[in-house]
């Protein structure tokens, strides 16, 4: 090759890598959202992908034309005010916080101005996220899936199944301080309605588990009720385990827990709360306000039995309860 041809070539070469670099500096980067949940990455795999699927339904797929960014707490939320101002710095297009009261908190005092997506089960409007359910009037909206009413229904349900029940067992986690507070709120009001006394056991770590165990076995608890918590999600195999173990029938918030080998379960319906947080972020990335998106409220709540639990335990299932189940799990 010729030393004029050489150069040519290199010309050429060198005007179609300035073209491209012009194409792309002349696309719009893809917009970031900050998802951030108290639960680990292997515990949200179901719920990850209901998300993904909300997105997908308003025309987002993620690494094509917008990126996610996870960040899996694991019940560490001291980590969540480092976190948030982190996402704030880099201006992330929505923060979306599915089932997580303490990340919907911290966003909201963290940002006025970026978009949040929030999954809460107390009254959003007495959290001081939004102004109205109707007209949220903010930069935050998202779904509301009332702990307050699942709570009480749950404890009753543990009474129809252990009617024989008196000392029940409340398992809280005095790191995540705001679903403690609800519980210890609502749970003796409660048990005070069907004659059931209560007893308090803490625990944020798998050896505070343990030694939860090895208390209400020692005062002879009838039953345990788990407080809906992030990390007792993540541990939710031991806790069923360690309840048959010890023959100690338990009650807990998600239907993941029954999976898990766990006797019963009643609360929201995880999988459609995460997609409605996907939906409700898509939305917003393609021009929505979330003060003009209004709280949805979660209408589905879910009843699910283990009857391999409960022969294992000795307890019988009222075939009344069995038929209010919405999966029983043989």
């Amino acid at each position: 090759m010729k030393r004029r041809e050489f150069i040519t070539l290199l010309g050429g070469v060198a005007a179609a890598w300035s073209l491209a670099a012009r194409v792309r500096a002349q696309q719009p980067a893809m917009p970031v959202v900050g998802f951030v949940s108290a639960r680990s990455a292997e515990d949200a795999a179901r719920p990850g992908a209901a998300f993904r699927k909300g997105l997908n339904e308003t025309g987002y797929v993620e690494n094509q034309n917008v990126m996610v960014e996870y960040h899996w707490l694991e019940g560490q939320y001291d980590r969540l005010p480092s976190l948030m101002a982190d996402l704030v710095r880099r201006r992330v297009a929505v923060i979306a916080t599915p089932q997580s009261q303490p990340a919907s908190l911290a966003a909201k005092a963290a940002t006025t101005t970026i978009p949040i997506v929030f999954g809460v089960g107390e009254d959003p409007v007495k959290l001081g996220l939004v102004a109205s359910l109707a007209r949220p009037g903010g930069n935050a909206t998202g779904i509301n899936f009332f702990n307050a009413e699942a709570v009480a229904k749950r404890l009753g349900l543990l009474r129809d199944l252990v009617p024989k029940a008196i000392r029940i067992a409340l398992l809280v986690n005095p790191a995540n301080p705001t679903i403690g507070e609800v519980m210890l709120r609502d749970i003796p009001e409660a048990a005070r309605a069907l004659g059931l006394q209560i007893q308090v056991l803490n625990a944020s770590t798998s050896r505070e588990i343990e030694a939860a165990f090895a208390t209400l076995v020692r005062d002879r608890a009838d039953a345990l009720f788990v407080a809906p918590d992030s990390f007792f999600s993540s541990r939710r195999v031991q806790l069923a385990t360690l309840a048959t173990r010890h023959g100690v029938p338990a009650v807990y918030p998600l239907r993941e827990y029954v999976v898990a080998g766990g006797l019963m379960s009643y609360g929201t319906d995880v999988l459609e709360n995460w997609r409605q947080v996907g939906v409700y972020t898509g939305q917003i990335l393609k021009g929505a306000k979330p003060a003009d998106l209004p709280v949805l409220q979660s209408t589905k709540f879910e009843l699910v039995i283990n009857l391999q639990t409960a022969r294992a335990l000795g307890t019988e299932v009222p075939n009344s309860l069995q038929l209010l189940a919405d999966e029983v799990i043989e």
